[in-house]
């Protein structure tokens, strides 16, 4: 009988890596064109189909799914089979995930109304002014650490709308380095770059419970789209 117990803990034993790494990955973002929104019922963009390119090459099954910020990070720092993208690698939140990546270069820039002619040469004449962020996000925690008056909502899609109607006065924007953004917005045009504050890159952020081997697995594909070039190459719809 001990024999056979042993061997029943031997067998559990040699099973727990196998059964880590069959573990699905949950993955969570926000609605954020063009790098991540729904199209009928699948998550689709820019950011996004390089998050399924690491997964189909690190052979991972996984969901994604799109939620308000706030509530995706705080289950990508608390659920174990959890990572979310695209995260701002900041050190503040370094020791927070492992990283797999980079999927990108970002810039944060201060966006105001062309009609109100503002000028900025520093973040510091930004002091005074409203701005409007995300709540958790890393371009808000860094405009808080500053002094800046921020004013965060729970979705970025709201800040445009808040900018339009004068409620805020300028908008901090998260963009890919060299992408086209609101080509097609009803604020083309009207809504105006004033200044680029700090430059990131971005990563699929995993919580650090995560099995060894399906971080492993996820860092090795990075490394080889990084090398094949994938990673560099803008996915446009």
């Amino acid at each position: 009988m001990k024999q056979a117990s042993m061997a029943w803990l031997l067998a559990v034993a040699l099973l727990m890596p196998a059964l880590a790494a069959a573990v699905d990955v949950r993955i969570v973002g926000e609605h954020l064109p063009p790098s991540s929104m729904m199209e009928g019922n699948v998550v689709v963009g820019r950011e996004t189909l390089k998050v399924r390119d690491i997964m189909a090459r690190a052979g991972l099954s996984y969901r994604i799914e799109l939620l308000p910020w706030k509530r995706a990070y705080a289950q990508a720092l608390r659920e174990p089979d959890t990572c979310i993208f695209s995260t701002s690698r900041t050190q503040e939140r370094e020791a927070q995930f492992r990283w797999i990546g980079p999927l990108n270069e970002a810039e944060w820039i201060l966006y105001g109304l062309a009609e109100r002619h503002l000028a900025l040469r520093t973040l510091d004449d930004a002091r005074g002014l409203v701005i409007g962020t995300v709540l958790g996000d890393a371009r808000d925690d860094y405009l808080r650490q500053r002094g800046m008056n921020v004013a965060p909502v729970t979705q970025e899609w709201l800040n445009p709308q808040k900018l339009l109607l004068g409620r805020i006065d300028l908008w901090a924007v998260g963009l890919a380095v060299g992408s086209k953004p609101f080509v097609g917005k009803e604020w083309e045009g009207k809504v105006v770059p004033l200044l680029t504050f700090n430059r990131v890159q971005t990563y699929l952020a995993c919580n650090k419970q995560l099995p060894e081997a399906q971080v492993a697995a996820m860092q090795r594909a990075a490394a080889a789209m990084r090398r094949d070039g994938s990673m560099a190459r803008e996915h446009i719809r």
